[in-house]
């Protein structure tokens, strides 16, 4: 299967040799192989974790510069990960996906993007200088959380918009739920242009078949993984794969040597390096026990009245063409609790934390770090929960989002423009200077750039008072917004 020896760990091999080598350290980081650290955080952490937190030099080789260990890990990654090029990231998957959008796109080049992108892509291009076209998600207004963008929105932006020089994808969302990526790699590539796909939440998906098809088997040319997210590196820990025809490897690690810290973590990178291997050997067991009890926790909690787990019989083939059994999204709505209540309830009563809440739904996400016992602490508080809060009954929304306003700037010049703030009744037919989204279902309201209309206003109004969580202005009421100044 592969071409590579996957037992080995060059990264952490190079840093147990310096520390068997009892080597006196006049280099940085001062606490000196942990000499210097607090004894109560020593005393937890343990002293070894100490030991391998070094610094740039020869025998441990350079991320930026890598010739020899790191050189050998990120082609051991690559052979793992069926990609023509790997590439460590260890300022986590915000960097990946900045580098990812900078190495496809440039000043003034247009790229389609879903409209629920996450912060990072925005940043990433506000960095290109690139204009963004947006693309629509499916909804499932039951849930009211965004879907996968399909294949048919794809070929109508493409043909509505030929000009393009890059098409990104999320793929599988924060709700696990995969589009049809595969197709639309063709279709994408019947344009000359490469498909980038945030697969922040599929680092696991090659190593087990039950799983969405992962975007290198797919056929896309660059894709940024949270390692750390599903798997077992340290937080931070994230890779980028490149395998195109469109994507110049060189031009990625340049632009990554941009953007990197030049003090690594060689801890999160030797987690790296030992997260590959594990699940290089062993990751379609270890994820084949991720997805039995995800799936037990999913028709349990579909046992407990009022709640609700879905999972593929909501496949419609478009937006939601495949699906992740280990995110578990548990649907409070006929409960009558909204998901932030359900988050709050597990978190102080139980002693259980979910991943993220919304409106209506609560986001549980499993990996093989989960036991019998912890799935079923989360069945049982719910079982008690359901019990306790029966019969009460939460408003239904009407989260109808307003058509996506004219974009007067692109984002970068949006993000350099003077800006001061007034009164968010006052701005219509004004340049909004910030973001504005709510929860659910997690797609922008206004981007910077666009044009305020008073349709927007009224429906931020709304969603203010029936309590829903809106984020993005600097005034945390969002009684202001930004806009640009205009000459």
């Amino acid at each position: 299967m592969y071409k590579l020896d996957q037992n080995k760990t060059p990264i952490f091999d190079s840093l147990m040799k310096y520390v068997n080598n009892n080597t006196i350290p006049f280099h940085v980081p001062g606490h000196k192989k942990g000499i210097g650290i607090p004894d109560d955080f020593k005393n937890f952490i343990g002293e070894n974790a100490f030991k391998i937190d070094v610094t740039v030099f020869k025998s441990v080789d350079s991320l930026h510069h890598p010739t020899s260990s790191i050189k050998e890990a990120e082609e051991l990654i690559a052979d793992a990960y069926n990609s023509d090029y790997s590439f460590l990231c260890i300022n986590g998957t915000t960097i990946a996906i900045q580098a990812m959008i900078m190495s496809a796109v440039s000043e003034g080049d247009k790229i389609l993007i879903p409209r629920n992108v996450h912060k990072s892509i925005t940043a990433g291009i506000i960095l290109s200088g690139a204009i963004p076209i947006y693309m629509e998600p499916d909804i499932d207004e039951f849930l009211s959380i965004s879907h996968g963008i399909s294949l048919e929105t794809i070929e109508t932006s493409l043909k509505n918009n030929p000009d393009v020089k890059a098409v990104l994808i999320i793929n599988p969302t924060y709700y696990g739920v995969s589009t049809d990526i595969k197709n639309i790699a063709n279709v994408v590539h019947s344009y000359n242009i490469p498909l980038l796909v945030d697969e922040a939440h599929g680092p696991h998906l090659i190593f087990n078949k039950k799983l969405p098809i992962c975007a290198m088997d797919a056929g896309a040319d660059i894709c940024a993984q949270s390692t750390h997210k599903i798997t077992s590196s340290l937080t931070q820990g994230s890779l980028l794969h490149v395998k195109s025809k469109y994507i110049e490897p060189s031009r990625v690690r340049q632009v990554l040597n941009l953007l990197q810290t030049t003090s690594p973590s060689y801890i999160i990178l030797a987690s790296l390096d030992c997260t590959r291997k594990q699940l290089a050997l062993n990751g379609e067991n270890l994820i084949e026990k991720s997805i039995e009890l995800s799936n037990y926790a999913r028709n349990e909690i579909n046992k407990i009245d009022y709640l609700y787990c879905f999972g593929e019989e909501l496949n419609n083939g478009k937006g939601f063409f495949a699906f992740d059994p280990t995110k578990i999204t548990i649907n409070c709505r006929k409960l009558g609790i909204s998901g932030y209540d359900l988050e709050n309830i597990l978190s102080t009563k139980y002693h259980v934390q979910l991943e993220m809440a919304d409106a209506y739904n609560g986001l549980a996400v499993g990996s093989f770090g989960d036991t019998k016992e912890s799935i079923d602490s989360l069945i049982n508080a719910l079982k008690e929960i359901s019990e306790t809060t029966k019969g009460k009954t939460l408003k239904n929304f009407s989260l109808v989002l307003p058509k996506i306003p004219e974009q007067i700037y692109s984002p970068r010049k949006a993000f350099q423009a003077q800006k001061k703030s007034i009164p968010l009744k006052q701005s219509a037919n004004k340049i909004s200077g910030e973001f504005l989204l709510a929860y659910p279902p997690g797609i922008p309201i206004l981007c910077p750039g666009e044009m305020i209309t008073q349709e927007i206003i009224d429906y931020i109004e709304y969603i203010k008072s029936i309590g829903l969580f809106v984020q993005g202005t600097e005034d945390p009421k969002i009684e202001n917004i930004k806009i640009i100044e205009q000459n």
